[in-house]
Formats: structure tokens, sequence, C-alpha cells
């Protein structure tokens, strides 16, 4: 039942914990924006894949989410390298 849902919401999840990191390290870290961000990361993505699941596209629209998160995770990882190694 929440088997397709659950590798895309690691995905969301981690998109949300690099965030946190990276706002972490520039100073402006939100503890209330973080928990809000991971939640409703979370939820959005597996709404992305039940509806493309209904909509008979399930598989196309867990690829797209998982592009799109992994841009953002990528993004989030090259700001925090930026920041730990000054480079």
């Amino acid at each position: 039942m929440v088997e397709p849902y659950l590798p895309i919401a690691v995905v969301a999840a981690l998109d949300a914990v690099f965030g946190g990191l990276r706002a972490m390290l520039d100073g402006i870290f939100v503890d209330k924006v973080f928990v809000v961000s991971f939640l409703s990361n979370v939820v959005v993505a597996a709404l992305i894949v039940y509806l493309g699941d209904k909509l008979g596209v399930g598989a196309q629209l867990s690829t797209g989410v998982v592009v799109v998160l992994g841009i953002r995770i990528f993004s989030n990882a090259a700001a925090i390298r930026r920041h730990v190694f000054r480079a």
C-alpha cells in the first residue's frame, strides 16, 4: 500500500535535511521552518506520486519528483561543501 511512496518520501525527507543543514551552516536555520518543510516535502511528493498512479503515469511522475528533488539535494550539498571547505 505505501511501498510505492516510501522511496519518494525518503528522497523528499533528504531534501529537507540537506536544506536544513545548509540553512544551519548559513546561520539562518529556524526549527519551525525545517519541520514544516520536512512534512510538506513528504506530503507533496506523495500526493504527486498518488496522482500519477491514478492518472496511469505514476512511474513518470515518480521519476520527475526524484529528478527535481535530486537536483535540490545536489545543489544544497554543493553549498554545504563550499561552506565547509571554503571553496
